[in-house]
């Protein structure tokens, strides 16, 4: 039974993870490195939270966190698209206006700038989540292999001259992919604040867009590799929440080292197989009509 609940603890806190990835997969197969994960899934975890509360319904609250989370792509897409600004400075860059906006709005709407107000229990998510990650999953995979959209997207990350000559535009292409990738991001930070939570707290993605984006890597950016590179790191997670206050021999292992797991989990997978993991061809160049 412990084992069950322990797999079942994984499945739960890996969903956000999953939608995360899947949001990171599509832009990054399309050539834009999206580093800014973590900053689209706060704001998404804040935005669905407001929007939870205000209108008692997380449905609602899922959606306006999936806008919020494109309106944050849009802002990172402009940079880096028709900008051409360098997209890993760019993302950071969104990390960090979302490290400062989110707790401005909190002050704004509730006069705290460390958490919105409880939702009840009974206006939160119960296991939606969960099923619409896979589904997200299977979407990105049929999306990917055997649709035209699908087909455009990798080759402006593969081949993006190849797709220009054709008459596609790859900005264009670019653009939506981005712009998917933010909802799908939000989407994740609604998953921690109105599902495994019952509000959003201050900085409460802690670095799980970067979790995100190693399983983006661990995976090879293909979806049920990634999505399955996610479960392993939320069993990681799943095992330090059981392990604190567990003691070896009388002694009591410090929290602080077991908070770590998942962050060395992390690190010893791209330690071990990024190399091994080849990127799509144009990811992070700015595209150039010749």
């Amino acid at each position: 039974m412990s084992t069950y609940l322990l797999l079942a603890s994984a499945l739960r806190v890996s969903t956000p993870l999953i939608f995360a990835a899947m949001g990171g997969l599509l832009s990054e197969r399309a050539g834009v490195i999206n580093i800014a994960l973590e900053g689209m899934m706060l704001i998404g975890a804040c935005a669905g939270a407001i929007g939870t509360f205000y209108s008692h319904s997380p449905w609602i609250g899922m959606l306006i966190a999936m806008a919020a989370g494109v309106a944050a792509a849009a802002i990172y897409a402009a940079f880096v698209i028709p900008g051409r600004a360098n997209q890993i400075v760019a993302s950071m860059a969104v990390n960090m206006l979302a490290l400062g906006l989110t707790p401005f709005v909190c002050k704004i709407l509730f006069d705290v700038t460390g958490s919105t107000p409880p939702i009840p229990i009974n206006e939160r998510f119960q296991t939606a989540p969960l099923w619409l990650s896979w589904c997200a999953v299977a979407g990105c995979f049929i999306f990917l292999r055997y649709t035209r959209g699908g087909l455009r997207l990798r080759f402006a990350g593969e081949k993006p001259e190849a797709l220009h000559a054709g008459g596609i535009s790859v900005n264009r292409v670019r653009w939506m992919a981005v712009l998917a990738g933010g909802a799908l991001a939000g989407l994740g930070g609604a998953t921690l604040s109105i599902w495994l939570s019952s509000s959003f707290s201050r900085n409460m993605t802690a670095g799980r867009g970067f979790i995100a984006l190693a399983a983006l890597i661990f995976g090879k950016w293909k979806p049920l590799p990634a999505a399955l590179a996610c479960v392993l790191f939320g069993l990681a997670e799943a095992a330090q929440i059981r392990l604190q206050g567990v003691t070896m021999r009388g002694f009591a292992i410090p929290v602080q080292f077991i908070q770590i797991l998942p962050y060395v989990v992390t690190i010893i997978v791209l330690a071990g197989f990024v190399g091994r993991s080849r990127m799509p061809s144009a990811l992070g160049t700015p595209f150039r009509k010749g």
